[in-house]
């Protein structure tokens, strides 16, 4: 197995990027607090992993360019799911899916009677997927002093009505990882969480004429095909836009720094490698890092894919460079704009020489 894994900081200079419904012990009832985890040392602003993952699909279906085919989404009552068909749509690919349709008579018809579902494939069974396509909470990388700011409405006759928000400055850090060998690979395995194709589905990857894993019990799409979606995964995650409070707090959340490598198994190495200094800002743990390259060496496959946008903390970007060219890292460097590693990345996965990093 093989596993592009990563770590990304966002820049968040004066952000209230995801918010909590309510705030415990407000003064008033209309306060907009930040989500935080509260600590010993302080309150560590964060962006939960669901709404990270909202922002990377909501990219993803309104980048042309990038030619992402996301599933439909279809309602009953309380509950929602997609078409769960990863031979078609790409999201229901890389982002997984539970799909399990009322059997009720009422919920029979109603979707029967659903015009939008004209182009649902049809389900005979519950059916799940993990997420090949994993991401941490994004969390502050130290402890911050969170800024209640007031405000009134004033543009009616009358007394202004005041309101109350939160906001922060920091720089979030997040780990991420894709299963690049699940990835395009689908397990009709009757286990949870493995039971990824119907026998409609399966019926249609035997129409395909798609790869047969028989011992994995699998089905798996064609090497090109599953770069493409890949592709424009991580070209998305290089444009990724999103974040709450935008109108007032116009933040920009593509990754400042993006670091990146293929390794064998699911672990992140690379947690330790940035770290806040004393001020609460992101400093380059020169140590760690030559202790990852020389602990983790057997577990490496690829180079150091390293994206550092130039005028975010240059010293440390200099310093990191300096600390590389020092470490006996057996596939070497690269270093750049955070964009330019991702296209690095989807080039060297395309080479012939690293196809078993799919496998």
């Amino acid at each position: 197995m093989s596993f592009l894994t990563g770590l990304i900081l966002v820049d968040a200079p004066a952000s209230a990027l995801n918010n909590a419904p309510q705030a415990e012990g407000a003064r008033t009832e209309n306060v907009i607090p930040v989500k935080q985890i509260r600590s010993r040392e302080g309150p560590y602003p964060y962006v939960s992993a669901q709404a990270f993952r909202y922002w990377l699909r909501t990219t993803l279906e309104n980048t042309p360019e990038l030619e992402w085919k996301a599933a439909p989404v279809f309602r009953e009552k309380k509950i929602a799911y997609t078409d769960a068909n990863p031979l078609e749509w790409w999201d229901d690919d890389l982002f997984g899916y539970m799909r399990a349709p009322s059997k009720k008579t009422d919920a029979v018809e109603a979707r029967g009677k659903d015009k939008t579902r004209e182009v649902e494939t049809p389900t005979a069974t519950e059916i799940t997927r993990v997420s090949p396509f994993r991401v941490s909470t994004l969390v502050s990388i130290a402890p911050v002093s969170i800024v209640d700011d007031f405000g009134t409405m004033s543009r009616q006759e009358g007394d202004p009505v005041p309101h109350e928000h939160q906001f922060y400055r920091t720089v979030l850090k997040g780990l991420f990882s894709l299963d690049l060998k699940s990835a395009g690979t689908f397990s009709y395995q009757d286990r949870t969480g493995f039971l990824n194709l119907d026998d409609a589905r399966k019926e249609r990857a035997i129409k395909d004429k798609l790869e047969h894993l028989e011992t994995e019990k699998s089905y798996r799409l064609p090497a090109p095909e599953r770069i493409r979606r890949i592709n424009a995964l991580l070209k998305g995650l290089g444009i990724l836009y999103g974040g709450a409070k935008q109108a007032i707090h116009y933040t920009d959340v593509t990754p400042s720094v993006l670091m990146a490598m293929i390794t064998k198994g699911g672990n992140n190495p690379l947690h330790y490698v940035i770290t806040p200094d004393g001020k609460g800002l992101p400093v380059v743990h020169a140590e760690g890092l030559e202790e990852m390259a020389a602990v983790w060496k057997d577990q490496i496959m690829s180079k150091l894919y390293v994206g550092w946008v130039q005028g975010f903390h240059d010293a440390e970007r200099e310093k990191l460079k300096k600390a590389l060219d020092t470490l006996s890292l057996t596939k070497g460097y690269s270093l750049g704009h955070p964009r330019k590693m991702i296209d690095e990345v989807v080039a060297d996965l395309a080479k012939a020489e690293n196809q078993a990093w799919l496998a």
